[in-house]
């Protein structure tokens, strides 16, 4: 077989098959491969006419249809499924060949398996890619780490598949190794948080006004004409309006109260943990879709008290605006937080990732793509190691606009017993964060007290511990 195919896909399920048809209709040449060549045949007979296709019915054929350097994008479930596609592949490459694994991998196996494919010569980019199947085939946000050599071959290809706004690609290279993949992680957490905040907005609005789910869409749909415009914003108008054919009720309220995850907000969460980086809007929007899931648990608990008080809402319009008002700052929080687990992640493993590029890929192509990444690369533009988001003059203002707003609602739920786990951990981030001085001081105390863990003071320099179950006198530790 001739060696004439730009890129080849191997993994021809939805978003495989979608990749591959997004380099045919960008003018590549296209080597496709499944392990059941039934849907290599399909995609050829179904899509042909948009481009140039080569299949293959063997691996070995597969790659021996690639130009040199061969780039091979990997498109099959992550974990096991993974690894035995690269087993399969690394026999039949040379020294300087490209694999991509462009699914939702864990970050340390993309740093695990560059390691193991440098040794062979090869160059391994773990690639993260949002927008799902419709991304995948129209331009998604596309996330590369590996080698800067691999992306100098590589890089055209995705940038020229990718979403692009302004005439820019969403896509750039993230950094070395694991950095693509941890990126898309952190993309993914931060789509829970705004998911989860959306979610609540949607459940105060239904609760304050009584207001129907088609007349809460409209609400969102005004709202994505303004600085909460977004992707998630414009999709949940959408769900709001529609009606189930079944029953001819909001459609909403036929879907079971069950959140379900694959995996990724769970994996950003430990990671947070790992760095010690406070991503607390993350990991309440991930605990608020297990607890949704835990039935005997909401069942034992459904006659519990709540001594709640009523919510009388006196100005419609008001509390639309304090609503929207608190969105938008727990979004924010919720950004600022997943930007500070990337820069924690880039000083702990050597990635140097560009925040503001980041912003900049998002805006297009991906589940969390909004107007105000744009105004992120421009905090990052003003300030490369801007220690912490919300901090930009921009966002500080902004922030402070909606600050009474978001207290009015936040106490307002906690009186009327309507959970509100991300808006309220958002704003407790907030006021935590800018506290001249917080109650550490007593936990570091407690720690001396039960362990000898010592402490620091404020009025001198050194760690110090006390004799707390004897004279109580200080020593310098």
């Amino acid at each position: 077989m001739s060696a004439r195919a730009q890129i080849g896909v191997t993994g021809l399920a939805v978003m495989g098959r979608n990749l591959a048809r997004n380099f045919a209709r960008n003018g590549f040449t296209v080597a496709v491969h499944n392990r059941s060549y039934a849907r290599t045949e399909s995609l050829v007979a179904e899509h042909g006419d948009e481009g140039d296709f080569v299949p293959s019915e063997s691996l070995e054929d597969f790659v021996a249809s690639l130009e040199r350097p061969r780039k091979v994008v990997v498109m099959v479930k992550a974990g096991a499924p993974t690894d035995a596609v690269i087993d399969e592949l690394v026999p039949l490459l040379e020294e300087g060949d490209i694999v991509v694994d462009a699914g939702n991998a864990h970050f340390p196996d993309t740093i695990r398996r560059e390691k193991a494919l440098a040794a062979h010569g090869l160059h391994f980019v773990g690639t993260g890619v949002s927008g799902g199947e419709e991304g995948a085939l129209n331009g998604p946000s596309i996330m590369p780490g590996g080698t800067a050599e691999s992306y100098e071959s590589l890089g055209p290809i995705l940038e020229k598949i990718s979403a692009h706004v302004d005439g820019v690609p969403c896509c750039t290279h993230v950094g070395p190794d694991g950095a693509g993949h941890f990126v898309k992680m952190v993309h993914n957490g931060i789509e829970y948080a705004d998911m989860q905040l959306i979610a609540e907005a949607y459940d105060l609005l239904r609760q304050g006004l009584g207001a129907s789910a088609a007349e809460i869409g409209d609400i969102f749909a005004e709202w994505n004409r303004g600085d909460l415009a977004s992707f998630l914003v414009e999709i949940t108008a959408e769900v709001l309006r529609h009606q189930d054919a079944a029953t001819g009720q909001a459609f909403v309220d036929v879907v079971l109260d069950q959140a379900e995850q694959k995996g990724t907000g769970r994996w950003t969460v430990q990671n947070g943990l790992d760095l010690g980086v406070p991503i607390t809007g993350i990991a309440e929007a991930t605990f608020a879709r297990s607890l949704s899931g835990s039935v005997p648990q909401r069942e034992a608990a459904a006659n519990l008290p709540g001594h709640t008080a009523g919510w009388e809402v006196k100005d419609r319009d008001a509390f639309v605006e304090d609503v929207r008002q608190a969105l938008y700052a727990s979004k924010v929080v919720a950004y600022s937080q997943g930007f500070d687990q990337i820069a924690a992640a880039s000083a702990e493993y050597g990635w140097n990732i560009d925040r503001g590029a980041m912003a900049r890929i998002w805006r297009g192509g991906c589940i969390i793509r909004a107007g105000f990444l744009n105004r992120i690369t421009e905090a990052y533009e003003r300030a490369e190691d801007l220690p912490l988001l919300i901090a930009d003059e921009y966002f500080a203002d902004a922030v402070s606009a909606g600050l009474a707003s978001w207290r009015r609602v936040v106490a307002g739920a906690a009186q009327a017993g309507i959970p509100t786990p991300a808006f309220s951990s958002s704003l407790a981030y907030y006021d935590a964060v800018r506290a001249p001085r917080l109650p550490a001081a007593l936990v570091q105390a407690q720690r001396d007290f039960f362990g000898a863990h010592t402490y620091r003071r404020t009025d001198r320099d050194g760690t110090f511990h006390t004799d707390w179950s004897g004279d109580r006198t200080e020593a310098e530790a």
